[in-house]
């Protein structure tokens, strides 16, 4: 099965799932004129986007500070921006975001506020926050489909030494991916400047914007095309335009299993019919599938009266979605298999807990070290019991008294100058009374790994003659 690439009248073939192929001339038949009338009716919707991340090291736990410029798109009147997903990944989280608009002396700055991440497409939605109420430029999408060979033009910014100024640039449908989803790929590289940015058909309708999905090590599992530019057809995008959702608003239901899918080579090991599924392969502590009864090796096929059929990696996170958006609270079938035998379990599904993202935590300017606490994902990525109790390290100041008593970021705090620890408030208050008694040696009792040992944090109090 072969696809070719549209590449300036050369083809270019890969193994995809499309049999179909066309090669393009290097001449296109948008006109310089209908190009200034695209550029002119979409440039005021887009936007700069400025803000700075907090990047861990998965590794070594260690944090770092960037910032960071990107395209942005105003896709509703209220203040509603749209720009590329890789904003927010998994070990990165964004702040101070601004977003200016309009450009010379008419540009203004509004503060912004990251909303839910959609889970099916590597887009972020920004909210402008503003005390008064906002009418801004716009664009509007159109769910036209797009064909193989098709013109395409893309409005993208450029760098910093150019003033950001808006671009435009001509591309080509290079290739259409059909499954797991209809997908269109863009014949040519496209600066980064441009990822985010509006495409449009050759009648000026807004068909899409331009991203990038996700590699597995930036957590991406859905989907997953990544290395090349692709076209997010409008059809993913319209309802979280129509329907933004605030962080604070998600409320997505959960099972609690970690799964595999079920390959044709695993079903004829365990003599199951070749129809794909999901393997439990873990489950989690108070979770709604330990109380149900599921086991390890359990073979779900079935889910609320939806097949399961997942037989490739980037299928699992199908059946993750579905539960996800079936709703807290509902009461539900699942039909699995179990030593090879047909069984069905009915369970009511329980809001997803806490992750680290949102976790509460706590900085002690006085000793240079901040603090977050446990949850869920953090427990399961470090393989901890359920009865170890404390906080986790997230970032210690270089040169702090946290950082020369050797303390780093990934250690668990159980005991602080002789004050047990279990969340960042308790920590906060034993920080406190050990600041208040002016310990002349402070005794921090943690887990590091595996393993337990004690770290001796010498501050010093005031001038070099004073005492507790």
């Amino acid at each position: 099965m072969r696809v070719s690439l549209i590449h300036r009248g050369a083809i270019r073939c890969s193994a995809v799932a499309l049999v179909t192929f066309v090669v393009a001339s290097g001449a296109f038949a948008i006109s310089d004129r209908q190009v200034a009338r695209n550029f002119d009716a979409v440039e005021p919707a887009v936007c700069l986007v400025s803000y700075s991340s907090e990047v861990r090291n998965p590794n070594s736990g260690e944090s770092s500070r960037r910032n960071t410029r990107a395209l942005g798109l105003v896709v509703s009147a209220k203040g509603l921006v749209m720009v590329h997903g890789h904003m927010k990944l998994q070990d990165s989280e964004p702040f101070n975001i601004r977003v200016e608009i309009g450009k010379g002396d008419d540009t203004k700055s509004y503060g912004a506020k990251l909303l839910q991440k959609p889970a099916d497409v590597n887009v972020c939605f920004l909210q402008i926050e503003s005390k008064d109420a906002l009418s801004l430029r716009h664009v509007k999408m159109s769910e036209r489909k797009l064909s193989l060979g098709d013109e395409i033009m893309i409005v993208g910014m450029l760098g910093e030494s150019l003033d950001y100024a808006r671009a435009s640039m001509l591309r080509r449908v290079g290739s259409i991916l059909e499954r797991p989803r209809r997908t269109y790929c863009i014949d040519e590289r496209v600066p980064f400047g441009a990822v985010g940015g509006p495409v449009m058909n050759s009648a000026g309708e807004i068909v899409g914007v331009v991203g990038f999905d996700l590699t597995a090590q930036e957590g991406g599992d859905l989907y997953v095309r990544s290395g090349h530019p692709l076209v997010y057809q409008t059809k993913l995008l319209n309802d979280y335009i129509a329907n933004p959702q605030s962080e604070n608003e998600q409320d997505d239901a959960w099972l609690g299993v970690f799964t595999q899918p079920l390959t044709d080579d695993m079903a004829e090991y365990w003599g199951l019919p070749k129809e794909g599924g999901v393997i439990v392969a873990s489950l989690v502590p108070g979770s709604p599938a330990i109380s149900a009864g599921f086991q390890r090796g359990d073979v779900i096929t079935e889910f609320n009266g939806a097949p399961i059929r997942a037989r490739q990696n980037q299928e699992v996170l199908g059946f993750t979605k579905l539960v996800r958006e079936t709703g807290v609270g509902e009461e539900v079938e699942v039909d699995f298999y179990r030593d090879g035998e047909p069984m069905t379990i009915g369970l009511t599904l329980a809001g997803r807990p806490k992750s680290a993202n949102d976790a509460g935590e706590f900085e002690s300017e006085t000793f240079g070290i901040t603090v977050r606490e446990l949850t869920q994902d953090v427990r399961i990525l470090m393989n901890l019991s359920e009865d170890t109790k404390g906080v986790i390290v997230r970032r210690v100041k270089p040169g702090s008294w946290a950082f020369l008593g050797g303390m780093r970021p990934g250690v668990i705090i159980m005991d602080f100058g002789g004050h047990p620890v279990t969340t960042p408030e308790e920590f906060q208050a034993a920080a406190a009374k050990v600041e208040e008694d002016k310990q002349k040696e402070v005794s921090v009792f943690c887990r590091v790994g595996s393993r337990t040992r004690f770290f001796r944090l010498e501050p010093r109090w005031g001038s070099a003659t004073e005492t507790p």
